[in-house]
Order: structure tokens, then C-alpha cells, then sequence
């Protein structure tokens, strides 16, 4: 059936407010998108940042009274912030299958020579490769941002077979199950996010990964431990504060693989891991870099 799309302009200190507004109204689905290309480099922590243009967009029925709609809005935001809400602009969204839309947007990629990424609804373009299924889900990423991206072509040119690995923040479990997948033989998994550690549990599932080679850990139950290799695709302000502690779970002659970072940080963090780590060059992808390292003894 048809939809109607109601789209707001606005600021980021009313954004949530008419998000709250427009599923109060009977929306069934709100987004939030940039209207003038303004980039967002990396946010404070635990912070949600919102463009300083930010266009809010309420998705209903076709079978909606509009006007009424309008009005309800209108004068809600009016009674919660004493403001006028200028305008609100209809759109009629055409009919269509909207899951099977959305599902074309998705193919199986390559990472290197031997490693796919592929959803689950695609055949592997080659079955005798290393196809990792993974379906995309809720901010936990499968692959397609370059700082992961960067992480998995490097995991594909390495020989991990038999490393005991730490993927910290570990997400959708993308990297640690990729390297599950390239001969791994653990991969204790850790993330801050119940969701994250739901994600990559079920995404182990889906690729047949024995429970016990993949452990997941919310970080203060994470096991006192040292591992071959870590990963943590994460941010640089993060990467900056745990650095003794990365450095303290890799053993010597062991690798760090960092990411998250932009390429203007990419000079303080190879000085800070420098202290435990010989640090190679930076390795960049789309104004993103992947840094590593090997443990000094």
C-alpha cells in the first residue's frame, strides 16, 4: 500500500523532540537525516550527535488524515517548547516491496583474495572462498565502513591460524568471526552493548561457530588473559585511554590491528602505542586508517 511521508526541518535540540512527537501521532517509523552534507567526526562519549540541519521524517498510513496530523503536531510542539512549527512538508510514497527493497541493496563483497562477506538471502559468488554470512543489522555493522573494511583485508593477507584473538568492541562480531573463519582457534569477544554481544552470538550461529571458540564478555567480566592478536575497531579518544590496558592483553611478539580512526589522529596514536609496540606505517581508506603493531618482549 501507498505511505505518507511527513518531513520536519530542524535543529538538533528539537530533533528528538518531534521524534517523540511524530510516534505519539501513529507514525510507524521515524528517521533522522542530514540536510546540508555536514560531516560528524567522532563524537564525545556516550554522546548522540545530530546534524545542526536535521531533517525528521514520519512515515504513515496513506489512509491518514493529513491536515489533522499537522495539526496535532503542530500544536504539540507549540505546548512543549513554546515555539511555532513552521512547516511540514507531505510526501506520497509510492507502493512498493519494502523489504525486498531494502534487500537489493545488500550483495556479498570481497575482502582480499579468499574472505566474502555475504547475507543471508545471496549464494556465495564462490563457494570454495571464506564466506562469512552475515545480514545487516541494527548500527552493528557488517563490513561496508572503511575502518572495518580495512580491519578485514588485513585479516585476509595474514596467516592466523591458531591465534588465540581478542576483538575488543567487537560489535556484530564481524572481525572475530572473520578470523574464526581464516583458522583462528578463539576469539574472546567483548563489547560494552548487550545488543553487540546478542549480535555477534547469533552471527557465530548463523556461520556455525562452536560456541566455545568464540566467548563474549561484557569488559569488566573479560578474563585476565593475553592473546596473539587483538583487534579494536573502535575510536581514537577510546584507543588513547586503553592503550596500557590493549597493550597489557597482547603477549610479546604479538599483534595489535587498530581502526576507528580518523587519518589526522592517526600520528598520536602510533606515538602513544609506541611505548609496547614496534608501529608500522598508517594504512588509509577514505580519510579512515588502520594501525599496527607488534609487542615488544
Amino acid at each position: 500500500m501507498p505511505w505518507i511521508h511527513l518531513h520536519i526541518h530542524t535543529d538538533p535540540d528539537q530533533a528528538e523532540i518531534l521524534e517523540d512527537l511524530l510516534l505519539a501521532a501513529g507514525s510507524a517509523a521515524v528517521t533522522m537525516q542530514d540536510q546540508e552534507d555536514q560531516p560528524l567526526y567522532e563524537p564525545e562519549l556516550g554522546s548522540t550527535p545530530l546534524w545542526q540541519s536535521t531533517r525528521v521524517t514520519g512515515l504513515f498510513d496513506a489512509g491518514a488524515d493529513v491536515e489533522s496530523l499537522k495539526e496535532q503536531i503542530a500544536a504539540d510542539f507549540h505546548q512543549q517548547t513554546q515555539s511555532a512549527l513552521e512547516h511540514i512538508e507531505v510526501e506520497l510514497v509510492a507502493d512498493q516491496d519494502w523489504e525486498r527493497a531494502w534487500m537489493d541493496d545488500f550483495h556479498p563483497i570481497p575482502f582480499g583474495e579468499r574472505l566474502w562477506i555475504c547475507p543471508s538471502w545471496h549464494t556465495p559468488p564462490q563457494e570454495d572462498a571464506v564466506n562469512l554470512m552475515l545480514d545487516p543489522g541494527l548500527a552493528f555493522g557488517t563490513g561496508t565502513h572503511p575502518t572495518t573494511a580495512l580491519c578485514l583485508k588485513w585479516l585476509d593477507g595474514e596467516d592466523v591460524t591458531d591465534l588465540e584473538v581478542v576483538d575488543y568492541g567487537c560489535g556484530s562480531g564481524v572481525l572475530g568471526l572473520a578470523a574464526l573463519l581464516l583458522g583462528a582457534s578463539t576469539v574472546l569477544g567483548t563489547d560494552t552493548d548487550p545488543q553487540a554481544l546478542d549480535a555477534s552470538r547469533e552471527n557465530a550461529r548463523r556461520n556455525q561457530i562452536a560456541e566455545e571458540r568464540l566467548q563474549l564478555f561484557v569488559p569488566e567480566s573479560m578474563p585476565d588473559s593475553q592473546c596473539d592478536l587483538l583487534l579494536a575497531n573502535i575510536l581514537a579518544q577510546p584507543l588513547m585511554s586503553l592503550a596500557p590496558a590493549l597493550a597489557q592483553r597482547v603477549r610479546p611478539d604479538g599483534r595489535i590491528l587498530l581502526s576507528g580512526i580518523l587519518a589526522s589522529q592517526a600520528e598520536e596514536l602510533i606515538s602513544r602505542y609506541s611505548d609496547w609496540f614496534a608501529m608500522a606505517e598508517a594504512v588509509e581508506q577514505d580519510g579512515w586508517v588502520r594501525l599496527e603493531g607488534r609487542r615488544r618482549a
